[in-house]
């Protein structure tokens, strides 16, 4: 079976050709940013194209008639993928971008709880593992903005996102080595902030497309030994230069060797590399996820 479009049929027009029953016309419409396809089926009799007395547009005028009336009883549907409303502090609604920001309140306590929640839900990581090191950038003034953003060193990720970084942060213990925290999900609005600041997308995403810090999907990291000596990865955090670049190799060996080890074990957790910087890493498929603007106040 054959598919045609408006220029096809154009095309068979001017060449006399014969539409057989039952062929199908895709029509792509571009509706709302997004792509819905309608399949228009012919029933009845063939279709012919080859009358050279009427004008091109008297052709248009009868298809789009005809596609008209095939689809006036099929309804567009838009799928979407509802997220449970938080009952718990480790649960928490990703809003939309012209919300305001929710407030939310952190708890720290001694046992870890590690709850069972839908992969989009957003949790502490710190309910799930107390192994990790929590240098949380944007929790001081050791920044790119010279400023604190943070109200305390929290990491709230989707739980799909802390599931693979708790499978990174076994891979690293059995070499001897443990994950820093710089930075985890981030709210919108200091999203913005960092624009202002850096309006450069190679280094700091554009709010109105969003970062996919935003939707929990995102870590900032380094690594440590397991007494908590920070490895050296050739850069500070946030150094926005060419040195900072995954494929930036005239460093010391030493740390290419522990970029590599970063990078590698990251991959093969699910996560993917952000190119010109060596501490980004993005959960696969986390673009898909909607973008989130709550805030945390902490003890």
């Amino acid at each position: 079976m054959y598919y045609f479009n408006f220029r096809d049929l154009i095309i068979l027009h001017k060449k006399r050709v014969k539409v057989s029953v039952l062929q199908v016309i895709h029509i792509a419409i571009i509706k709302q940013g997004e792509t819905i396809v309608k399949k228009i089926i012919q029933n009845s009799k063939s279709l012919y194209l080859y009358t050279y007395n009427l004008p091109v547009r008297f052709i248009y005028i009868n298809i789009i008639v005809m596609l008209l009336l095939a689809c006036s009883s099929k309804k567009s549907i838009r799928s979407s993928q509802p997220i449970d409303v938080p009952i718990a502090r480790e649960a928490v609604l990703a809003t939309e971008q012209k919300e305001k920001a929710k407030i939310i309140q952190v708890v720290k306590i001694d046992q870890i709880t590690s709850p069972v929640v839908d992969d989009t839900t957003f949790v502490n990581l710190y309910d799930y593992s107390r192994d990790f090191i929590y240098k949380m950038k944007y929790a001081t003034s050791d920044n790119f903005l010279k400023t604190k953003v943070y109200d305390c060193e929290a990491c709230y990720l989707r739980y799909q996102t802390v599931i693979a970084l708790l499978k990174a942060q076994e891979k690293f213990q059995k070499k001897g080595f443990r994950i820093v925290l710089y930075d985890c999900y981030r709210p919108l609005d200091i999203q913005k902030k960092m624009w202002q600041m850096m309006p450069n997308p190679n280094y700091v995403a554009d709010p109105k497309k969003g970062s996919i810090h935003n939707r929990g999907g995102a870590v900032d990291i380094s690594l440590a030994d397991l007494n908590g000596n920070e490895l050296d990865m050739g850069t500070s955090f946030d150094y926005f230069g060419p040195e900072a670049a995954q494929d930036y190799d005239a460093l010391p060996e030493e740390v290419l060797k522990n970029r590599k080890l970063l990078r590698n074990t990251m991959i093969r957790s699910g996560f993917r590399i952000f190119e010109s910087e060596w501490w980004h890493y993005n959960l696969k498929n986390a673009r898909r996820e909607s973008i989130s603007n709550f805030q945390w106040k902490c003890d």
